[in-house]
């Protein structure tokens, strides 16, 4: 394997008009002053936007427009992601091209950020894909990353890097951080995680190493990054341990063949997850005191009164 370099573009991004003109510059700018690199990727939704409005059947003039870059510079492209509009449904949609301006595949967000990003189907496939000579890929969304089997599948089809675009920016992204190293150390890959500006998320990207450690990490400007990764790393720590110490991925195969998970199994019962109720945004806390007050109320209501012999209750 061969070293890699990757740019993340952290830009802002405008939910009011078009930031595709904006990617086009973006790219013009990198390959302007870093030619030797060989993928770039922005951030999700970052070519319209975080409103559903926007949406849009794909293929459309958007990948045909980030396909003659890819083409222009001969890199591989991960232009974020769109609202795709589909059969009456919409997916949070990325697409990857090849350095011939060709689509190599498209993948829906698996986890769409419910219960806040409303009307959003889930999407059901896994993506991969290989840069031949290099490494193979895997492709994640944002709330993908909060559900650690989404990443462990990757990596179990061969992914030794993992492109993350994300929209966050709420104020959980220190637990994202944590995320990200904890995914990247316990699947033993690269973790390329590209977050937007303004109405695009805080900043804040990340890019973490097999062993888990921070190769870079911004803060809340725009900014691109350039990285050469060495995806031999990858293969040394799967192979000798993260820091020469555990080896999660061989541990994990190795369980695979003598039991089960029970809780992922088909039909499992789950009472305890039962009890946590509807997927529902949170209620203002005084909202939830007065619906409690109510129900005691109409309960206490209900009770039956006992007076004792003397006429006191």
């Amino acid at each position: 394997m061969r070293p890699f370099a990757i740019a993340g573009i952290q830009m802002k991004v405008s939910a009011v008009i078009s930031n595709v003109e904006m990617m086009k510059l973006k790219i013009d700018i990198t390959m302007n002053l870093y030619p030797w690199i060989e993928m770039i990727m922005f951030s999700e939704l970052c070519a319209y936007g975080p409103l559903t409005h926007t949406a849009q059947p794909i293929p459309n003039h958007f990948e045909a427009e980030m396909q003659a870059m890819a083409k222009k510079y001969g890199i591989w492209l991960l232009p974020g992601s769109i609202f795709e509009k589909s059969e009456g449904k919409l997916y949070n949609t990325a697409t990857v091209i090849n350095p011939q301006g060709e689509i190599v595949t498209r993948y829906r967000k698996m986890f769409p950020f419910y219960p806040y990003e409303v009307g959003v189907t889930p999407g059901s496939d896994y993506c991969t894909f290989d840069v031949p000579g290099v490494a193979k890929f895997g492709v994640s969304i944002c709330y993908d990353m909060w559900f650690p089997e989404t990443i462990r599948t990757l990596v179990s089809m061969g992914a030794e890097v993992i492109m993350h675009p994300t929209m966050s920016g709420t104020i959980d992204r220190d637990i994202e951080l944590s995320i990200v190293r904890a995914m990247a150390s316990v699947n033993q890959c690269y973790f390329f995680d590209v977050n937007g500006l303004d109405t695009g998320g805080c900043g804040r990207s990340i890019v973490c190493g097999p062993d888990g450690r921070v190769l870079h990490q911004s803060e809340g400007t725009e900014e691109i990054i350039p990285l050469e990764l060495n995806i031999e790393r990858v293969k040394r720590s799967r192979e000798l341990g993260i820091l020469r110490l555990g080896q999660p991925l061989k541990s994990f195969r190795d369980h695979l063949k003598i039991g089960t998970f029970d809780i992922y199994q088909p039909n499992t019962e789950s009472p305890y997850l039962d009890t946590l109720g509807a997927l529902i945004k949170p209620s203002r806390l005084d909202q939830l005191t007065e619906l409690k007050l109510r129900e005691d109320a109409i309960e206490k209501a209900s009770t039956p009164i006992h007076f004792k012999g003397d006429g006191s209750l």
